[in-house]
């Protein structure tokens, strides 16, 4: 066995693990995303509250500028200084065409006509620095006005946006390294008991299973189907084996037959001896090679998924064509073969030599292995849309233990040794059943042995 199964398996790394990659990228796609709409949000709320603050402003110029009647210093000296003195919440500044200040609560600034976003107020009375969004307006006389209002909250907006923003890439990192590092961790190990029972049947223990958690998710699934294939593994190599044990007991006789009458071919003192233990030789390769053929029909009939040469079938016809090559030969054994002919619109689909095949071997088994005097009866039946094809007979029968056990590979009844066979054509029987999608069922006649083919309609 190589060294590799005995060895230790290493643990395959979280961070190398395809699971961890699939929820980083679900990770980085739930954080874009989430940032994203964040920022879509604060966005929405800063221009929201941007838009009502210049609003605020701009109806607070228009009124000054309409009381004044005139857009030039002169007017709007005396309502400026009024509006001074009556709103302490807006910032004024009056300037005239040199730039000095004329009168409001502002120090000098640059005639920029337009919205100005001021850093800090320049304000007098009351002295403050907080921040400042405004409309400058150029005058006929050139003189300058400014009107302005507090900008800390829209300032705060912003703050509050980048600051939520950095915190929210941060949490959502976290959470998605962190989640997929811990989901990671439960993949892992989940694949590792899948990995470890592998390992522990590739050193020959096939009796190892996976364990169900009992939650029926997607592991519990495939535990499952790899259960079920490890069932039917452990069913084929049994079967392997007691193919082997069973060639090797019934391979013996032909084989040391074969041996035996070489030598005496070999020693014979006349030439007609010789010649007999030739044709005897003969004989016992024939019936070796018999039973290699079977087995190799047989592998290729459970390997198959397909029925070769598909056709529809009159079961009538199957039946007439029994009755004539089975009906003599039950007479010669002082046999009855009864045919119950069935409805000539039974049909079923198949292939018409296997199901012969099929039939000629049950009817075989019943003529071999029943006394003189036997009554055989082939029919054939509808039942919920299936067709039920039944060989049965009044003889000795199979004990109810042995109806599972006689469909195996090479299996002979004790009470079957002496009657010439390789132990393989109910098996062969069952596997060309199956190939037709249908089941097969042997149950005690009262007396005799009654054997049931189930298959589909055409």
């Amino acid at each position: 066995m190589p060294a590799s199964l005995h060895s230790a398996p290493l643990r395959l790394p979280v961070l190398r693990s395809s699971s961890f990659r699939i929820i980083a990228m679900f990770a980085g796609c739930f954080l874009f995303t989430g940032i994203t709409v964040t920022a879509l949000s604060g966005y929405h709320s800063q221009r929201l509250l941007s838009q009502q603050t210049k609003r605020i402003v701009a109806n607070e110029r228009d009124e000054a500028l309409s009381e004044a009647q005139g857009q030039d210093v002169t007017h709007l000296q005396s309502t400026v200084k009024e509006l001074v003195l009556n709103e302490p919440g807006f910032y004024y500044l009056l300037q005239n065409a040199q730039e000095q200040v004329v009168v409001g609560n502002m120090f000098h600034l640059r005639p920029i006509t337009g919205w100005r976003w001021l850093s800090w107020t320049h304000r007098t009375h009351p002295p403050d620095h907080h921040p400042v969004i405004g409309y400058g307006t150029a005058l006929n006389d050139g003189g300058y006005f400014f009107v302005g209002i507090d900008a800390t909250p829209l300032q705060s907006l912003r703050h509050d946006l980048w600051l939520t923003l950095a915190w929210s890439a941060l949490m959502f990192l976290l959470i998605g390294l962190g989640g997929g590092f811990l989901l990671s961790r439960l993949v892992l190990g989940r694949i590792e008991v899948i990995s470890q029972t592998a390992r522990k049947i590739m050193r020959g223990d096939i009796s190892q299973r996976l364990a169900l958690n009992g939650t029926g998710d997607e592991f519990d699934h495939l535990a499952h189907s790899l259960n079920a294939m490890l069932d039917r593994n452990e069913i084929l190599i049994a079967s392997v084996r007691q193919i082997s044990d069973d060639i090797a007991h019934d391979m013996r006789r032909p084989l040391a037959r074969l041996g035996q009458n070489l030598d005496k071919a070999q020693t014979a003192t006349t030439h007609d001896i010789q010649n007999t233990a030739i044709t005897q030789a003969q004989n016992n390769l024939q019936d070796a090679l018999e039973i290699f053929s079977s087995l190799l029909r047989l592998a290729q009939f459970e390997a198959g998924d397909r029925i070769p040469d598909r056709q529809t079938l009159v079961v009538a016809d199957l039946f007439n064509t029994l009755a004539g090559l089975y009906q003599p030969v039950a007479q010669e054994q002082e046999q009855t073969l009864t045919i119950l002919s069935p409805a000539q619109n039974l049909t079923l689909e198949g292939n018409r030599i296997l199901l012969t095949q099929t039939l000629s071997n049950l009817i075989e088994n019943a003529i071999n292995h029943s006394p003189s005097g036997t009554v055989i009866t082939l029919s054939a039946r509808m039942q919920n849309n299936r067709i039920i094809i039944t060989v049965s007979d009044n003889g000795p029968g199979i004990p109810a233990e042995d109806h599972e056990r006689v469909f195996e590979k090479m299996v002979r009844l004790d009470t079957s040794r002496t009657v010439p066979g390789t132990g393989l054509g109910l098996s062969m029987v069952r596997a060309i059943v199956n190939l037709h999608g249908g089941s097969i069922r042997l149950a005690d006649n009262h007396p005799g042995l009654r054997c049931e083919i189930i298959l589909p309609t055409s």
